[in-house]
């Protein structure tokens, strides 16, 4: 990996969360219930929004059928909604929150057909992007999957915590939890991890009665089989002995979810991205059909980004996409590399267009969107992802990038 100079040293830091995070509670509800109702009805029409609460659920947005299948399983919501809980690790009345004993409440209601008659076409090719906006997409060399570090870091953290509490690995973990990295930068090079903050959901096992908060051998436990593992197995050169741990902050964390804080679909779209490396449209992922250009069109944006760094056309890409409502051609499309090109820019976004298909229904096709795959993308980042589900992630337009850019 090469760096530039143009900056001789700087922090930068990404947070992440775990699935039993109220807002991941939230988004996970979000696309379980579009999951199960793609898997009848590829051609569904799905906005679904989530809050979660003590003891409770509310599912709200708008949805368009046009199968019996379809609609067997929306009128099934309350059980979609029940069980993605219960897999999240919800299972226990005594944390506030539990699949069994929530009330769930359904106010879904049919898509306007003032939108709907901009987004389908009498030609499936000519379908109009779902509604206006920017989407970005982003890669770099920092990382073997082509993010940004500290995000990337962050992810492995809250990964490693679900993996530990579902394993047994460690018996005291609850579902809620947050991690957050900070990669001291030179030259513009990742140099070493700085800090690291965990905070985990715990129980009362752990608590040392003297002092009511969690104890030092259990902090002692996340920083030797949570935070160095994830560390190491991603960049080992950059574990130091001067890095800043800290270990629930707040002293314990036995209050958690959806008891302790509302969750709300959409609340965590930097930790979706690329956790605050360069721009964000604003559009949230969670519970959109891939008519939603918020959704299909940042992931084709990270696929693009991707496929630049991948080819050697610059260390760094942020690529935005600009729609309009019923709009199937973007209205822009922009290559920005930060210096890190090595032919212009302005040859990237020429090969990018005639590369990448960038209409809503072509981008749908090309990603294979149409399928029940967006639970999978909640937890952990919907980029930087392995999997069959992610498939924005491939990097198949290597050659035919540096072709179209003459190298």
């Amino acid at each position: 990996m090469s760096c530039n100079t143009a900056r001789s040293q700087h922090l930068f830091t990404s947070e992440s969360v775990t699935g039993g995070h109220p807002d991941k509670v939230s988004d996970a509800v979000s696309d379980a219930v579009l999951d199960s109702l793609i898997k009848h009805d590829p051609m569904v029409r799905c906005a679904c929004e989530t809050l979660v609460t003590t003891g409770l659920v509310v599912v709200a947005g708008e949805v368009t059928i046009h199968t019996q299948k379809a609609a067997d399983a929306l009128a099934d919501v309350e059980n979609t909604v029940r069980q993605t809980i219960k897999n999240i690790g919800y299972d226990d009345p005594a944390t506030g929150f539990d699949y069994r004993s929530c009330a769930v409440i359904r106010t879904l209601h049919s898509q306007s057909a003032d939108i709907n008659q901009g987004v389908d076409k009498k030609r499936p090719t000519d379908q109009g992007a779902g509604d206006q906006g920017i989407m970005f997409g982003f890669a770099c060399d920092e990382t073997s999957m082509l993010m940004p570090l500290p995000i990337f870091l962050a992810h492995r953290l809250t990964e490693r915590l679900t993996q530990a509490r579902q394993t047994g690995e460690i018996t005291w973990l609850r579902p809620d939890g947050k991690s957050q990295v900070t990669i001291e930068y030179a030259n513009g090079c990742p140099l070493r991890v700085h800090t690291v903050v965990l905070s985990t959901q715990h129980t009362e096992r752990v608590v040392n009665p003297k002092t009511g908060n969690m104890s030092d051998a259990a902090r002692n436990e996340l920083i030797r089989k949570i935070i160095k593992p994830a560390v190491m197995q991603e960049c080992p050169g950059l574990w130091n002995n001067k890095i800043v741990f800290h270990i629930n902050p707040t002293g314990r964390f036995l209050l958690g979810g959806p008891h302790a804080d509302t969750g709300l679909t959409g609340r965590k779209i930097i930790v979706d991205t690329y956790g605050g490396r360069g721009c964000h449209g604003g559009g949230a992922f969670s519970g959109k059909d891939p008519s939603k250009v918020d959704r299909s069109a940042s992931y084709m944006a990270r696929h693009i980004a991707k496929n630049v760094v991948k080819a050697g056309l610059a260390r760094m890409c942020e690529v935005q996409l600009g729609y309009a409502i019923g709009v199937a051609e973007p209205v822009s499309v922009l290559i920005d590399t930060d210096s890190t090109a090595r032919v212009e820019e302005e040859t990237i976004e020429r090969a990018v267009r005639k590369v990448f298909p960038l209409r809503p229904a072509d981008i749908i096709e090309h990603l294979n969107l149409l399928r029940p795959i967006y639970l999978s993308t909640v937890a952990d980042g919907h980029f930087g992802r392995k999997g069959r589900n992610f498939t924005w992630e491939h990097t198949d337009h290597v050659s035919a990038l540096r072709k179209a850019c003459g190298l």
